[in-house]
């Protein structure tokens, strides 16, 4: 389950209805009453958070979301999209990581999921991260 404080436009997430999982975006919130549109293949439907899911974030995912890997040579791993980073001090270890964009650098000590990094590549960049794949 996702928090509904959590979830922004354009986060990519699993819904789940009559025990299917889809990947989806959300593409609008319904503050109101807590409901959540999300969009999957040609199809969009309403979701309260509990039928929302979270996807890890590993290096596939940083694939699918249109960064760049360059591996350093002491084990570290540099994703790349622009002029934003994720550094990774080891390779395939997202539950420490560096993200910078500027002036901006964060340091997170526990692995983050897709919609959490896009939440803060938009906080940081002010521009939304989605797929290459995903519209």
């Amino acid at each position: 389950m996702i928090k509904f404080s959590e979830l922004k436009f354009g986060d990519i997430v699993l819904a789940e209805y009559e025990g299917q999982r889809r990947e989806g975006m959300v593409k609008e919130l319904n503050r109101e009453d807590k409901e959540v549109c999300v969009e999957s293949g040609e199809q969009e439907f309403w979701y309260t958070p509990d039928q929302l899911y979270p996807i890890a974030l590993n290096d596939e995912q940083m694939g699918r979301l249109g960064f760049t890997k360059a591996e350093d040579g002491n084990g570290s791993v540099k994703y790349m999209r622009d002029s934003f980073r994720v550094l990774l001090p080891q390779k395939g270890d997202f539950s420490n990581m560096e993200i910078w964009w500027r002036e901006d650098h964060r340091f997170l000590n526990q692995p983050i999921n897709v919609h959490e990094l896009q939440n803060h590549y938009y906080q940081m960049t002010k521009v939304e991260l989605i797929p290459a794949n995903v519209h």
